[in-house]
């Protein structure tokens, strides 16, 4: 499967980060990205509890082909509890489920979206691996795996893409999992690519999230961590400047070069924006200042981690925290 290089992540069109706009302007966004080209969108179960399906599927209507449709499975809103459940039988209940959402036939590209370490990889997969044989799904991806988990699931079928994050100040897959996708063909598509906003200028101050945001619990937005971070800025927009685009567009230049088997999925409520990501595609970024971008916005410059303890034990992929 070839994935677009950059596509748009529609969590936040119905929760996570600040406020969600209205159902109507969240569909009027995503059908104006249609028009002007955007090519994949990224969706899943849980985001707005089934509700983020119902508003991709809304601005498909009609236009099913313009676009390569990505969902996930596994991870869902029950009884109001996000829940973690790779049970084969959940699997294809949520697969029909986010069918029905969509209103489509068929779902290009269907992610297991946490590994549930009760359930042997190999059985989720294998669920989804049905999916694929009757015509409801094109290709399996998983999220947020490790090296090993990917081994694992590709002993039982193929696997078309793994979703991790992955940015400047997120350097996770290169504790191995860029190089394991590399090797094995499977695509790897960055999610939180500008760092959660944070590489775009879009968080001045996380006291002024909204309450329910969910950078509000992650380590690097906190007290302790968020005024070292926010020093790196001033250079970051500068190195913007001299290499003639907006910080975003330099963060996402940068994830793009690490391969050309990684795509990125930045996420937005902001039309403008999402045409300004898609853009990236023609820039051309002299590669040294790719290389000072690395160097100035990286693990060892940035202060905190990713997660907090709740939700690092959701997650399977390679953690520096670990690797020390």
């Amino acid at each position: 499967m070839i994935l677009p290089r950059i596509g748009l992540g529609c969590m936040e069109l119905s929760h996570a980060y600040g406020v969600a706009p209205s159902p109507e302007d969240g569909e009027r966004m995503l059908r104006a990205a249609l028009d002007a080209g955007v090519r994949h969108l990224d969706t899943a179960t849980l985001y707005g509890g089934g509700r983020n399906e119902e508003l991709v599927g809304r601005a498909l209507r009609g236009r099913r082909d313009d676009a390569l449709v990505a969902s996930k499975g596994g991870m869902a809103m029950v009884d109001g509890v996000k829940t973690i459940d790779g049970r084969p039988e959940t699997l294809r209940a949520q697969v029909d489920a986010s069918l029905g959402r969509l209103g489509v036939e068929r779902i290009d590209l269907y992610y297991l979206h946490r590994w549930d370490k009760s359930v042997p990889i190999g059985e989720s997969v294998g669920a989804l691996a049905d999916a694929v044989a009757a015509g409801k799904i094109g290709a399996i991806g998983l999220s947020e795996v490790s090296v090993a988990r990917l081994h694992e699931a590709l002993a039982v079928g193929p696997i078309a893409a793994v979703q991790n994050e992955y940015s400047l100040w997120s350097r996770n897959p290169e504790l191995g999992i860029l190089e394991a996708t590399r090797e094995a063909g499977v695509a790897l598509v960055a999610f939180s690519p500008v760092a959660r906003g944070f590489l775009a200028g879009a968080v001045e101050d996380p006291e002024a999230l909204a309450p329910k945001d969910i950078r509000r619990g992650m380590p690097r937005f906190q007290s302790d961590h968020w005024p070292a971070n926010a020093a790196l800025l001033p250079a970051w927009r500068a190195l913007a400047v001299e290499a003639g685009c907006t910080p975003a567009q330099l963060a996402l230049a940068w994830v793009l070069s690490r391969g050309p088997h990684v795509t990125a999925i930045p996420g937005t409520t902001s039309l403008a924006h999402a045409l300004e990501n898609e853009s990236v595609v023609s820039l051309s970024i002299d590669s040294a200042l790719l290389e000072r971008a690395g160097a100035l916005i990286d693990t060892a410059t940035v202060s905190g981690g990713r997660y907090n303890a709740a939700q690092s034990a959701e997650v399977d992929a390679e953690s520096f925290e670990d690797a020390a």
